[in-house]
C-alpha cells in the first residue's frame, strides 16, 4: 500500500460510520497511542466498542487491526525520527517565533510548516481566505505576506469571487481559515482551488475538519477561543518564509522601504 496512514484516513473518512469516524479522529490525534493499545483501549478511549475499531480497519481496505496497527505503527515511528533529525533546523525556522505565543498555539508540525512556507514562495500566486471572524487574521496575512512576494489575494469577509478564483492555476496556492463553527464558504473555496489544481493550505483546528479533510497540508492551531492563536501560527508561517527565501523577501522589503520613506508613510 502506498498511501500513508493518514493519508488512507482522509480519503476514507468521508465514508465512515460515526463510529468509525470517532475512532479515525483518535487515531490521527494520537497516534502513538493507536500504536501501541489493544484494539479495546482504543475502543475505550475512542468511545466505541472493540468491534467498531476493528470494522474501521475492514472500512480501510485492510485485512484486519493487525494491519491497521502495524501502518500506524511505521508512520509513527518515522515521524518521530524524521522530528528527531531534523529538530535543530526547523527549531531555528520558527523557535523564536513561538515563544511569545506558547500558550495559543498547538505544537506545530515543521514537516508541514516547510511544506506550506515552500508552496507559498514558489506558488505564482497566494489567495488566503478567511470568512467571517478568521477574516481578521486571513487579512492580517495577506498584508504581512505582500510585503514578502506579489501576486497575493484576499478573500472577502462574506465570500469570494468565483472570477477570482477561476484564475488559480496547479502552480497557485490557496491558504484557508477553518475554525468551528465551519462556514459552507470555507469549504467551498477550498473545494473550487482543489478543482483549479492549486495547493490547499489548511489553518484549522483538527486534521478531519471539512477543510482539513480535502487540503493538501494542514497546520494547527491552538485554542480556537483566542484570535491570537490564529495570528501566531500565521507569525511562523510568515517567518518560515523570511528565512526560507532571503533574497527575494529582503529585496522586496527594501524597496517597500523606499517606498515607504517616498511617501512619509512613517513618522519614525
Amino acid at each position: 500500500m502506498n498511501q500513508s496512514f493518514q493519508e488512507l484516513i482522509k480519503h476514507k473518512f468521508p465514508d465512515l460510520s460515526r463510529g468509525q469516524k470517532k475512532v479515525a479522529e483518535f487515531l490521527v490525534n494520537f497516534m502513538e497511542k493507536g500504536s501501541l493499545y489493544t484494539a479495546g483501549q482504543i475502543g475505550k478511549e475512542a468511545g466505541v466498542s472493540e468491534t467498531t475499531v476493528i470494522r474501521l480497519a475492514y472500512a480501510l481496505g485492510l485485512n484486519g487491526f493487525s494491519d491497521l496497527q502495524e501502518l500506524m505503527r511505521k508512520e509513527w515511528l518515522s515521524s518521530a525520527e524524521s522530528k528527531e533529525a531534523a529538530s535543530k533546523p526547523a527549531a531555528d525556522s520558527a523557535a523564536e517565533e513561538k515563544k511569545p505565543f506558547s500558550e495559543w498555539l498547538s505544537p506545530v508540525d515543521e514537516k508541514e510548516l516547510s511544506q506550506a512556507a515552500d508552496a507559498l514562495i514558489k506558488s505564482d500566486q497566494v489567495y488566503i481566505a478567511g470568512f467571517r471572524e478568521s477574516h481578521t487574521a486571513a487579512y492580517w496575512l495577506y498584508y504581512k505576506m505582500n510585503q514578502l512576494r506579489n501576486h497575493v489575494l484576499l478573500s472577502f469577509p462574506t465570500g469570494f469571487l468565483l472570477e477570482t478564483l477561476c484564475n488559480l492555476t496547479s502552480e497557485s496556492a490557496v491558504v484557508v481559515f477553518s475554525l468551528p463553527r465551519y462556514t459552507k464558504e470555507a469549504l467551498e473555496a477550498a473545494q473550487q482551488a482543489k478543482k483549479q489544481g492549486a495547493k490547499v493550505i489548511a489553518i484549522t483546528d483538527r486534521r478531519l475538519s471539512p477543510v482539513g479533510q480535502i487540503a493538501d497540508i494542514t497546520l494547527l492551531a491552538g485554542t480556537t477561543e483566542h484570535i491570537l492563536s490564529l495570528l501566531a501560527l500565521s507569525q511562523i508561517v510568515i517567518s518560515s518564509m523570511q528565512k526560507r527565501d532571503e533574497k527575494t523577501a529582503g529585496k522586496r522589503q527594501a524597496h517597500l522601504e523606499k517606498l515607504y520613506a517616498e511617501q512619509g508613510i512613517f513618522l519614525e
